[in-house]
C-alpha cells in the first residue's frame, strides 16, 4: 500500500527542519554534525510513520513502552531498523525488550541489567545498554525524578555491572533534562558522568540527551544521540493503528 503523499511530505519537511537545527547547533558548538545521531521517537504513532521515516533514510527508531514497541517492531521487521528502547523498564519486560531492541537507553539498576543480559543471551543476541542518569534529584536520598535514573555518583558502578555481562555492550549514558530550569547545567552534569565512565570504559562514548525542545543545549554539552518525537512527527495523539 503506497504511503499518504501528504504525510510523507510533512515528515520530510519536519526532518529537514530538524536537521537544519542540528547543523546550526553543531556549528555553534564547533562540532561535526556527523557525530550526532538522530533517533525518531514514534510513541503513539502508527507503524506506517516508521515506514515513511525509513523511506526518508531515518532508520533509528525509539519507543517508550514495550506494549507499543513490540508489535510495531514486528510489523516493520522487513525493514533494516535499529530499535532503541528509551522508556522506564520493569524487569518482567526484559524478555520481550531483549527480543527486538538493539539499544536500551534506560538501564538504571543492576537487577535490570542482569535481566536484560540473561534474556539477550538466551535469545542469542547482544544488546547495547546505556546508563540512565537521574538529573532531577538525589536518588540515594529517595528524591527520584519522575522519569527514573541512577544517581550520578552511582552511575560508574552501574556501568561496571553492565560491562561485565557477556551479552551486554556498555554504550554510554542517557538522561532527560529536568522539566523545570535551564537544561544546560543538567546536560553538563551528564557530560561529567560520561567522562568518568569513559575513563573506565573508553568505548562507552554515547551520550543520549536532547529532545525536540532542548536539542541545542544537548549538542552544546556533547550529546551524540538525540531523541526527537514531536519535531519529526507532530504533537502526539492517540495511536492510529
Amino acid at each position: 500500500m503506497p504511503h499518504d503523499p501528504a504525510r510523507v511530505e510533512r515528515i520530510k519537511e519536519n526532518l529537514a527542519q530538524a536537521r537544519a537545527r542540528i547543523d546550526a547547533a553543531c556549528a555553534k558548538a564547533d562540532r561535526d554534525p556527523a557525530g550526532v545521531s538522530l533517533i525518531a521517537v514514534t510513541k503513539t504513532r502508527p507503524a506506517e510513520d516508521v515506514r515513511i521515516l525509513a523511506s526518508l533514510g531515518l532508520t533509528d527508531v525509539g519507543e517508550n513502552r514495550d506494549q507499543e514497541a513490540a508489535p510495531k517492531a514486528a510489523a516493520t521487521a522487513d525493514l533494516d531498523l535499529t530499535w532503541h528502547f528509551i522508556g522506564q523498564l520493569q524487569t518482567n519486560k526484559a524478555r520481550s525488550v531483549a527480543s527486538y531492541a538493539d539499544v536500551v537507553h534506560s538501564v538504571d539498576r543492576a537487577r535490570l541489567a542482569r535481566a536484560l543480559g540473561d534474556r539477550a543471551e538466551a535469545a542469542g543476541r547482544r544488546l547495547t545498554c546505556l546508563v540512565q542518569v537521574n538529573l532531577d534529584g538525589d536518588s540515594r536520598a529517595g528524591v527520584l525524578g519522575p522519569r527514573g535514573g541512577v544517581d550520578p555518583a552511582d552511575a560508574p558502578e552501574l556501568a561496571d555491572r553492565i560491562a561485565e555481562h557477556e551479552a551486554l555492550e556498555l554504550g554510554g549514558v542517557m538522561a532527560v533534562a529536568p522539566r523545570e530550569g535551564d537544561p544546560y547545567p543538567a546536560f553538563g552534569r551528564l557530560y561529567e558522568v560520561s567522562c568518568l565512565i569513559r575513563d573506565r570504559h573508553p568505548r562507552a562514548t554515547a551520550i543520549s540527551a536532547g529532545m525536540s525542545s532542548d536539542l541545542e543545549a544537548a549538542i552544546e554539552r556533547g550529546a551524540t544521540h538525540l531523541r526527537l518525537g514531536a519535531a519529526l512527527l507532530g504533537d502526539r495523539g492517540p495511536i492510529v493503528g
